[in-house]
């Protein structure tokens, strides 16, 4: 077996499989109606019947809502965690995990978390009228949206269909929440349910005990869209406790997804290690002015406005970065990053990850993830056909020799003149 000599040769013949997937998810979970103050006032006046437009009454809500996580806890037998300043919660969660694990337990909930954290919500100020012929100088509430640190409940879980996950609810009016769950684990369950055998990456698919059964993994990752994530919240949203009462829910405040943050993946498992070696020594010595303006529109396939008036925002960069001996490389646009690394020393992985989708003017509801998923899953390939072209030399001389050689006719005669000929070189140096 050949070495590989260039980054084409790697991704066409050294490539054993590939598979491209949704990778994690960070869903806000919030009810629409409630999002701007108005709406707190209709709910106060229309569901909980008050003449008065204040927040004070809101707080009975949120006394019961917080009760009843604690007693969730208590009856559930779920440990209780309060976080601390530094503390991972991943780290955490992979502790409690071990143990669910270990019991033969396939879905549940692992322990529910408390942390203060600073989030959005509405209060109530003093106001009052302005002195004039019919007022007084009285005053008057009024509801205002400010920020605050505040209690925020962390439920982590595991589920039979998407595995770990979990589910953090602000304890303030209007509750919301924040879902944040991971394709790679979905897949690799939808794999199982199926009789496939496979040997698990980390957060990817090692092996195929029948290479014949990429295709229909690849058929299911295809699959994960809107309608799995909104059953996944409908159903642990009935099985803990509900921050609004079901007659709140009847009358049109149920809970909505958008989306936070979006990352897609392509995992393409390499032959051997040295094969990814090769691959990211020839692309961080080539390949680091990809964050340029006309690099980037390659790669996302946009225009970049450099401008005075209206340019394009954000940073246009790349960046190199070594965690001990494993290099990754990094694409920035706007809010949207390319992440490029040897997974594990065995695959190679591209990642693009979408903290804001209005930068390609799609919008925010889980219902657009179909259109995410075209932007993030091809930028991963418009990256690694930018790096296979420019490390490429036979393919640049097969293009070169397309576009310059002279034309033969049927009849044998010759249109057009070789540019890269001597004589045309030795005719323009002459000229200058």
């Amino acid at each position: 077996m050949t070495l590989p000599r260039s980054v084409s040769d790697v991704v066409a013949e050294h490539t054993v499989f590939e598979i491209e997937s949704i990778d994690r998810m960070y869903l806000n979970v919030y009810v629409p109606q409630l999002q701007y103050a108005a709406g707190i006032v209709g709910y106060v006046h229309r569901q909980l019947d008050l003449p008065i437009a204040s927040t004070a009454p809101l707080g009975k809500i949120t006394d019961a809502f917080s009760a009843a996580m604690h007693r969730f806890a208590v009856d559930q037998g779920v440990p209780w965690v309060d976080f601390v300043k530094g503390q991972r919660k991943d780290d955490i969660m992979h502790e409690h995990l071990a143990g669910f694990e270990a019991s033969g337990r396939t879905e549940g909930v692992l322990f529910v978390g408390r942390a203060q954290e600073k989030t959005a919500l509405f209060r109530t100020e003093k106001r009052r009228t302005e002195k004039r012929r019919n007022a007084d100088g009285r005053p008057y509430p009024w509801i205002v949206k400010t920020t605050g640190f505040v209690n925020h409940f962390y439920l982590y879980a595991v589920d039979a269909d998407f595995g770990p996950f979990f589910l953090k609810f602000c304890s303030y009016f209007p509750y919301n929440a924040k879902l944040c769950l991971n394709g790679n684990e979905w897949a690799k369950r939808q794999a199982a349910r199926a009789g496939i055998g496979f040997t698990a990456l980390d957060n990817a698919f090692a092996s195929f005990e029948d290479p014949t059964d990429v295709d229909r993994v690849q058929a299911m990752c295809d699959t994960l869209g809107p309608d799995q994530i909104d059953a996944l919240l409908r159903k642990w949203l009935a099985r803990v406790p509900h921050p609004f009462s079901p007659a709140d829910r009847a009358a049109g405040y149920r809970y909505d997804i958008s989306i936070l943050q979006a990352e897609f993946s392509l995992t393409q498992m390499l032959d051997r290690p040295v094969s990814g070696r090769i691959f990211f020594e020839q692309v961080i010595r080539d390949n680091l002015d990809l964050g340029r303006p006309d690099q980037v529109s390659l790669v996302f396939d946009r225009r970049i406005f450099r401008g005075r008036k209206h340019p394009t925002p954000g940073r246009f960069r790349t960046r190199v970065i070594t965690e001990g001996v494993t290099p990754s490389l990094h694409v920035d646009y706007k809010n949207t990053t390319i992440k490029q690394y040897h997974k594990e020393g065995r695959a190679l992985r591209t990642e693009t990850t979408l903290n804001n989708t209005r930068d390609f003017y799609i919008g925010k509801r889980l219902t657009n993830l179909p259109a995410l998923c075209e932007v993030g899953f091809t930028a991963n390939r418009r990256l690694l056909g930018v790096q296979r072209i420019s490390h490429d030399p036979a393919r640049g001389r097969e293009t070169f020799t397309a576009v310059n050689d002279p034309v033969i006719t049927v009849r044998g005669s010759c249109c057009g003149t070789r540019v890269s000929g001597p004589r045309v070189v030795r005719s323009w140096c002459r000229r200058r």
